[in-house]
């Protein structure tokens, strides 16, 4: 067979089967070759360009900027949103697009881990659908959820309604994110009921987080789950860009060790990093070094943001030093 009638073959294959939808047996069975032959002649006819594939992203849909995303920084997924330069707007256009990616990724007896504190993960959770059916998932608190009454129903909501909605079982951290010493800490984890929730820490399998600058956001400052306007400063000066679950950490990613690590109640950065689903939520000019530091330390491998910060992280990285 010369190479003009091969050309000619695979051309009537893509045809057929691109155009006209005909099954490959059908195609099979039309031009008496076999299914085999028919699948070798597509994949060739892709090779030779006979066929090409050109995909027009709608307004708004950001496929290229995911794709580099997920290339510069090795994540598993990167979801991108169109939002107005907004924090509010962000926030709720990032929880919309998080609520979906979790309705329709959610696999079976899932545990799930999910911080407190987060305005984009109560976004979240009241923008999610009800699952149909139970699948035995488990929702586990991983920073304390105790704090000023007046805040701490909104963490302790976020834990629950998204237990609600999955149909599964709720698992409270019932201690603050900060306590005011390392002796308090260790009483606190004397108690069996925290200890019981942070056991399942290392069983996570999916967990959302929030990002957070070295500002606390409003949610975490009306809980009193902060840091002193001192500590803070200590933090910025040695490189601290920003944290999650209240773990900081510099530009580069590496976890900024000081004191004030031994006064948080909740997951560390390295059990984080062993997580098969990560997934950072965050998005706005104020998080932008702290995005990009939870994505080069690895403690998110899936992120959901805006497109104006996306832009900017692929960006940043593109004129990095080397």
């Amino acid at each position: 067979m010369s190479r003009t009638d091969e050309l000619r073959l695979m051309t009537k294959v893509a045809r057929l089967y691109y155009v006209d939808r005909l099954r490959q047996t059908e195609i099979a069975e039309q031009l008496d070759i076999s299914q085999a032959t028919i699948s070798r002649l597509l994949k060739r006819a892709q090779d030779e360009q006979i066929v090409r594939f050109n995909i027009n992203a709608p307004i708004g849909i950001y496929a290229d900027l995911e794709s580099q995303l997920e290339s510069v920084y090795g994540l598993k997924e990167a979801i991108v949103v169109e939002s107005l330069p907004n924090e509010k707007q962000i926030i709720r256009d990032l929880g919309s697009a998080a609520a979906y990616y979790l309705n329709t990724t959610l696999k079976s007896n899932e545990a799930i881990g999910i911080s407190s504190w987060s305005e984009t993960l109560l976004a979240t959770v009241n923008a999610m659908a009800p699952i149909t059916r139970p699948n035995g998932a488990q929702v586990i608190q991983i920073l304390g959820g105790v704090g000023d009454p007046t805040a701490e129903s909104n963490a302790v909501h976020i834990v629950s309604r998204l237990a609600m909605l999955v149909q599964g079982q709720s698992i409270l951290l019932p201690v603050p994110a900060v306590v005011g010493a390392h002796d308090t800490r260790q009483l606190y984890l004397q108690d069996p009921f925290v200890c019981d929730t942070i056991d399942r820490f290392d069983s996570i399998t999916l967990a959302l987080v929030g990002i957070g600058s070295i500002e606390p956001s409003d949610l975490l400052a009306s809980s009193g789950n902060v840091f002193a306007a001192q500590e803070l400063e200590s933090l910025r000066r040695l490189g601290a860009v920003g944290d999650v679950c209240l773990r900081f950490f510099d530009a580069d990613g590496a976890p900024v060790q000081t004191p004030l690590n031994d006064r948080v109640i909740g997951m560390e950065l390295d059990q984080l990093r062993q997580v098969k689903r990560s997934v950072g939520i965050a998005g706005g000019e104020r998080k932008l070094a702290a995005i990009r530091g939870a994505a080069r330390g690895g403690y998110i491998n899936v992120l959901i943001t805006d497109a104006l910060t996306a832009q900017a992280l692929v960006e940043l990285e593109a004129n990095a030093p080397v």
